[in-house]
């Protein structure tokens, strides 16, 4: 007579870590966004796109997304060449470098916002060599995108490390072993496993940098149709009790970064997808 034993879980079962799993879901993320859409709705669809195309709003998206994207491919490329260093190589103070990655994320963003503006002012650091060469570190679109790329670096390191140290050293061996140069072994071996995990980060810290606000307030200088971030001008509809304005914009980023989180998750089922048939 065979006995059959169920495997018993830690965790409580399925329905009930579903059913908080939902419910916290509910009331930390689902409930407020759709309060945002509810509130957006009171509004007529005529007065929603004349709020969301004003030449102001759609001078803010113009300076948030453009200096968002170049931040996230500044950090996409940089961020690996980091990665690597951390992943592949001993060095002293490597645990103090290692560190210093997640420094963004221990820094209250206004502290990062005021340090960067103190260093590229005209007067700071960097900006008094910076300035006489016509190159403005701070109050300007220059300004907005170095406050994005520092605290979008930690995103792509922290997500390659992990791929990077899954990838099997040998594997270069045996490309170097049958004549590739150094740039086919990063190009058609490295690159192709570590970039899921590339894309993944550097699109994470483009979604961050799309709605940072403390670290770009001190450094941007906040002139209107130049260096306004779209956050800042939500933050200013609120203060003038616009609300239905706040929110129609602040929609309009919610649905970016939905659909760009979308379009990120298809990539990644393809290129998954694409390796293990290969």
């Amino acid at each position: 007579m065979a006995f059959t034993f169920k495997k018993r879980s830690v965790l409580p079962g399925f329905g009930l870590t579903m059913g908080y799993t939902i419910l916290y879901m509910s009331l930390v993320v689902m409930i407020p966004l759709s309060a945002l859409v509810a509130k957006t709705m009171t509004v007529s669809w005529s007065q929603f796109w004349e709020t969301v195309t004003d030449p102001r709003v759609v001078a803010s998206y113009k300076i948030t997304f453009g200096a968002s994207a170049i931040a996230a491919l500044v950090n996409g490329f940089f961020g690996l060449i980091v990665a690597w260093t951390l992943v592949r190589y001993s060095f002293p103070g490597k645990k103090i470098v290692d560190a210093m990655v997640d420094l963004p994320f221990a820094l209250p963003t206004a502290v990062s916002g005021i340090a960067l503006a103190a260093l590229y002012a005209p007067s700071g650091w960097l900006g008094r060599w910076l300035d006489p060469l016509g190159i403005k570190g701070a109050y300007s679109p220059l300004g907005v995108t170095l406050a994005l790329t520092f605290i979008g670096l930690p995103f792509v390191v922290r997500t390659l490390q992990p791929a990077l140290e899954d990838l099997d050293a040998e594997v270069e061996d045996a490309a170097a072993s049958l004549g590739a140069t150094r740039l086919q072994t990063f190009w058609r071996v490295i690159l192709p496993t570590v970039f899921p995990a590339l894309l993944t980060g550097t699109t994470l810290a483009f979604a961050r940098a799309l709605g940072e606000y403390g670290s770009v307030v001190f450094i941007a200088g906040n002139v209107q149709y130049s260096t306004e971030i779209t956050s800042l001008l939500i933050i200013s509809k609120l203060e003038q009790y616009d609300y239905t304005g706040a929110t129609s914009i602040a929609v309009v980023m919610l649905v970016s970064s939905f659909l760009l989180l979308l379009l990120i998750n298809i990539l990644q089922r393809w290129s998954g997808r694409r390796h293990s048939g290969a």
